[in-house]
């Protein structure tokens, strides 16, 4: 049963509230308590508050209590990482779908549901919120967890402008409160490796960066393609390189009448000759999600779809002879080695990323995709959008300052200390 009450909530202006029968559970009362009514939070009234009980007399003190808003298509993945790994409880999870709230309570009974999710800021069992809801909604919902003392994980893009990732920072920090970006693949074992090679200076000068990221996809109503597909490999650039572009330049297109851009090429200008290039595509035949990268000495490729040698560093590339310009067949050397299939964690992203947070929040540590990283991904992809309505023309990466800051913030100066 579904009772309906107009109204303004965290999770869209306008749309109705919605409270949900479950087994056992008695009809919450949605009426104004200056009614005569039980008021909407009174224990004895609201399916979220039944199992409220059973939750505190289960809470260990060393465990993070963690509330997920959205139950869509990732949320599903985070409350089952966060229900399985050690160190947190799964507190209660928030969608505006009836349907999908009853299949939580089938999975995970004592899980507590609502449709509203101002029932988990509220929520004193809660330590920290997971915002896994489209990313026009992520900055209100992000702000007001931050507000009510809860910690934040929020699942990519951070948000659809830098001015509100930079607010967000801001308030985290004042409260001493944990900001961290969902960029699970940063979390892989792939990942991780490739940075580590990069890292040692195997590869050499990496004058390269090369990634594609296609599929017949879901066509997203909220974002383009570069929103949804390319902030992945941008996370795993920026993650990976540990530099920051100074320009960047867009192109695309939008097949379907009505909906956002469906295809796109993005090219990351870096100080020197370090070069990125990004190809993302919700109109391809093919499930393609393969990464190059190109050094001095050796060379990278990453094919996320293999099962087990994801990552292949090859022994070849050119070497630079003689010192005559413009005589090419006199000055390069190929060079072709073996390749090697370094052995990579398997373990899956999602759960390292979740244990990781839930390490944050107890020792009050600065996370690996923290909320800066957040906001150079969000002024890339703004950048993005302005070089896409201009045709590829390249546009520079700087952002006014929030707050009545003079100078403008350079990407490549957004870090921790900014």
């Amino acid at each position: 049963m579904v009772e309906q009450a107009a109204g303004k909530g965290l999770e869209g202006e306008g749309r109705a509230a919605l409270s949900v029968d479950l087994p056992s559970a008695r009809k919450r009362s949605r009426d104004d308590p200056a009614s005569g009514r039980q008021p909407a939070n009174d224990e004895t009234t609201s399916p979220y508050s039944l199992f409220r009980h059973l939750q505190r007399a289960k809470k260990p003190s060393s465990t993070v209590g963690i509330g997920v808003v959205g139950y869509g298509y990732w949320g599903p993945n985070l409350v089952r990482n966060f229900a399985e790994c050690g160190g947190a409880r799964m507190v209660a999870v928030s969608d505006l779908s009836v349907e999908r709230l009853t299949e939580v309570h089938a999975r995970y009974p004592l899980v507590k549901v609502t449709t509203d999710a101002r029932d988990i800021l509220a929520d004193r069992d809660v330590d920290a919120v997971v915002v896994a809801t489209p990313v026009s909604s992520h900055f209100e919902l992000a702000m007001r967890a931050l507000e009510a003392g809860k910690h934040v994980l929020v699942t990519k893009p951070m948000t659809a402008d830098p001015v509100q990732a930079m607010e967000l920072i801001e308030a985290a920090e004042q409260r001493g409160l944990v900001l961290m970006v969902d960029h699970t693949f940063v979390y892989t074992g792939a990942v991780q490796t490739i940075k580590q090679l990069v890292a040692g200076e195997s590869l050499g000068q990496i004058y390269y960066y090369d990634s594609v990221r296609v599929n017949l996809g879901l066509f997203q109503k909220d974002v383009n393609v570069l929103w949804d597909l390319a902030v992945h490999d941008l996370s795993i650039m920026d993650y990976v390189l540990g530099q920051e572009p100074v320009a960047v330049a867009a192109t695309g297109s939008a097949h379907v009448p009505g909906h956002h851009v469906n295809l796109s090429y993005l090219t990351c200008y870096f100080d020197g000759s370090l070069i990125t290039h990004h190809h993302v595509n919700w109109l391809a035949p093919l499930k393609v999600r393969r990464t190059l990268i190109g050094g001095a000495r050796q060379m990278i490729v990453y094919d996320d779809l293999e099962p087990s040698e994801k990552v292949k560093v090859y022994d070849k590339g050119i070497t630079v002879v003689g010192d005559q310009r413009g005589k090419v067949e006199t000055m390069i050397g190929y060079r072709t080695g073996d390749m090697w299939a370094p052995q990579v964690s398997l373990v899956e992203g999602l759960r390292t990323e979740a244990q990781h947070f839930l390490e944050c929040v107890t020792h009050r540590r600065q996370p690996l995709t923290d909320g800066y990283c957040g906001l150079r991904l969000t002024l890339i992809l703004e950048a993005a959008a302005r070089s896409l309505s201009r045709r590829g023309q390249p546009e520079a990466l700087l952002m006014e300052c929030p707050r009545g800051v003079e100078a403008p913030i350079e990407l490549g100066r957004i870090s921790k200390s900014a």
